[in-house]
């Protein structure tokens, strides 16, 4: 192999994962990072490292001509755009290309033609691959967004032309929706990809979302490389991956497989490449778009293939052949793929920032974790939110969930909320075991999969009583009465904001408290850095960690932090300016209201924009905005006030 030294223009856990392969490989590699990541695990794994600028990306990962500038100083033959960031601009493939430094992807043409989604189905339409009806038009005016609208009928799917991840996306299921969506569609796609071209195409209720793996290299060769079901999804974002994709027929798949060939061969592809569809109930499948990159999802169809897809990309690069032909391609297993990210699933998946004061992987046959950070690093709002991925391969299907069940319940996290315990809830649910699949599946499930856990109240009483036996030693009781029981009254909330009143009545050895109506007799065997509950003769134990935010609970379905309460204050009005507040770092895109306007309770007032997605606040109750802090453009900070609103006087 001609390439000796690779540059990887990307952070986090790809930077991670190609600097394994290079390794592998006995290819020198050199990381970039940012401000934010002179301490990251990538740049700590690479050979050599080079810092760019500030945290903000457009001043670091995305500044081509300082990347190229450093591939140049260090000697690189090669760069790594990863995915995200730079890995879909072809503006950075060619000035790559320009620099006789060898990109690895595809080239420029292709990126672009397969970068607009509206060229895209226009090119794959001539192909013969299958389309959805809609409209990928360059007159980009309301009124003939509007017609074109009712020429394919409600519901229908307003999409980012440039872009993915679901920014830019939004649902419309009438047609009094499509004003409002097609704003906010625009500004998402203008913010997240430079461009606010949009595109309308029929809307399914509950197709799957099922994509084909493809390779193709300098030579004319092109193969597929088994199937993906990417189907359960939150605003368009995949949470849970596998392969190969449950449930489709022998036939189905190598239709699917040859048709993702043909589209890449429609481009004249080169490398790794993703060809997305939808599938109907009636296993007809539709092109959504191409992605010109590795996926984040590509470590399924490497358990399932025994292939190391980085390498791949390595070897077409540089101009070889592609290590095996169609007939020598085999699929044996199955795995499944989760996202960890730091979000609150109970707060409408809001990002969360914040530093991993625990991190323990699960050890085990079958099971990969791919990440790119350690315990002590901080997750911050200026890039994807993505913890790790966990990974687990079993001889079938059942067997991957289950490893995948029991992994997820021996992740070990604290400082941070997660969505560890709602990806439990997913891998573990007889839905998702009979293959169930569908792209609604969450908000089908929502109200198991966001339900609180049945070991909150149990947790919250051995941290109660842990909190007790700190606050006096364990000898006099809290709450000591003459000629009574002593009683101790504790306040805790979780990290979601639900709160927990305990009463505890001392009681023999232990303590009393209320159960569904009927006393109940607690104790708390042990503590320390594991708490261990004795509840009416059953004990029940986890480990737990304890820092200035309260004592977090490793619980079997995803860890639950509490804090104890000491000043409730005025609950209500606490509650109406949190929601008036920014829930993160962000930017104020948009204000919504005038001083003086008078709201009713639920009605937009502000947009803002934080990790390329906008939050809209709304009003907690009727009232006047007396002020608007912020105007259009201008940077806030988590819990700072967006907007000042003061209740009408009741008559």
């Amino acid at each position: 192999m001609n390439i000796k030294k690779v540059l990887i223009a990307n952070r986090g856990e790809i930077a991670c994962r190609v600097i394994d392969t290079c390794r592998h490989l006995g290819i020198a590699t050199v990381s970039v990072y940012s401000d934010a990541d002179r301490h990251a695990r990538h740049v700590a794994m690479a050979d050599e490292a080079f810092r760019l600028g500030p945290a903000e990306a457009r001043l670091s990962y995305l500044n081509t001509e300082l990347l190229l500038e450093v591939a140049k100083q260090s000697r690189c033959d090669a760069i790594h755009p990863g995915y995200g960031f730079l890995s879909e601009n072809p503006e950075f493939a060619e000035a790559c290309a320009t620099a006789g430094i060898t990109f690895i992807g595809p080239r420029a043409d292709a990126i672009a033609k397969m970068g607009s989604k509206s060229a895209a189905k226009a090119i794959m339409e001539k192909a013969g691959v299958p389309m959805l009806p809609g409209y990928h038009g360059d007159d980009q005016s309301d009124a003939r967004l509007t017609e074109e609208a009712e020429k394919i009928g409600y519901p229908l799917l307003v999409k980012a032309a440039f872009g993915g991840g679901g920014k830019g996306m939004r649902i419309v299921e009438q047609a009094d929706q499509l004003a409002a969506a097609l704003a906010t569609a625009r500004r998402e796609a203008q913010s997240a990809f430079g461009n606010d071209q949009l595109l309308l195409e029929r809307y399914l209720t509950a197709p799957r979302h099922v994509e084909v793996q493809v390779f193709a290299d300098a030579h004319g060769n092109a193969v597929y490389l088994s199937d993906r079901d990417c189907s359960i999804q939150r605003r368009h974002q995949k949470v849970v991956e596998e392969a190969p994709a449950p449930g489709l027929s022998d036939a189905l798949r190598a239709e699917m497989g040859e048709a993702s060939v043909k589209a890449a061969k429609a481009i004249d592809y080169l490398g790794a490449g993703t060809v997305e569809y939808l599938v109907d109930d009636q296993g007809r499948f539709y092109f959504m778009e191409m992605n010109t990159r590795l996926q984040v999802e590509h470590p399924v169809t490497e358990l399932v293939t025994g292939q190391d897809l980085v390498a791949w990309q390595l070897q077409v690069a540089a101009g070889e052949c592609l290590p095996l032909t169609q007939q020598q391609i085999s699929i044996r297993g199955h795995a499944v793929e989760v996202r960890l990210y730091a979000e609150d699933p109970q707060r409408d998946f809001l990002p969360a920032t914040g530093t991993l004061a625990r991190l323990r992987w699960p050890q085990g046959e079958g099971v990969r974790i791919d990440t790119g950070v350690v315990e002590g690093d901080a997750i911050t709002a200026y890039y994807d939110p993505m913890i790790a991925k966990l990974i687990c391969y079993g001889d079938d299907r059942p067997m991957a969930i289950r490893r995948m069940v029991q992994a997820l319940g021996q992740c070990e996290l604290a400082g941070i909320t997660t969505n560890l315990p709602f990806l439990h809830r997913i891998t573990d649910h007889p839905a998702f075991a009979a293959e169930e699949l569908h792209t609604g599946f969450i908000e089908v499930h929502s109200d198991q999969l966001l339900a609180p856990s049945q070991d909150a109240w149990p947790a919250a009483w051995a941290v109660a009583l842990s909190l007790l036996g700190e606050s006096d030693g364990g000898d006099v009781p809290v709450g000591f009465r003459l000629n009574a029981p002593a009683r101790a009254q504790i306040l805790l909330e979780d990290e979601h904001g639900d709160r927990y009143s305990i009463l505890l009545t001392a009681h023999d050895h232990g303590w009393q408290t209320e159960l569904n109506g009927l006393p109940a007799q607690l104790a708390l065997v042990e503590s320390g850095d594991r708490l261990r509950l004795e509840l009416n003769g059953h004990l029940k134990s986890w480990s737990c960690h304890r820092d200035e935010q309260g004592i977090t609970v490793l619980l079997p379905g995803g860890p639950l932090r509490f804090a104890q309460v000491r000043h409730q204050g005025k609950q209500s009005q606490g509650d109406a300016d949190k929601a008036l507040q920014a829930p993160m770092n962000g930017t104020l895109v948009a204000n919504l209201v005038a001083v003086g306007d008078s709201v009713s309770s639920g009605q937009a007032l502000v947009v803002m924009e934080a990790m390329k997605m906008e939050y809209t606040i709304s009003a907690p109750f009727d009232g006047i905005v007396t002020a608007l802090p912020f105007s259009e453009g201008a940077q806030v900070t988590d819990g700072t006030a967006l907007v000042a609103l003061e209740q009408e006087a009741s008559e």
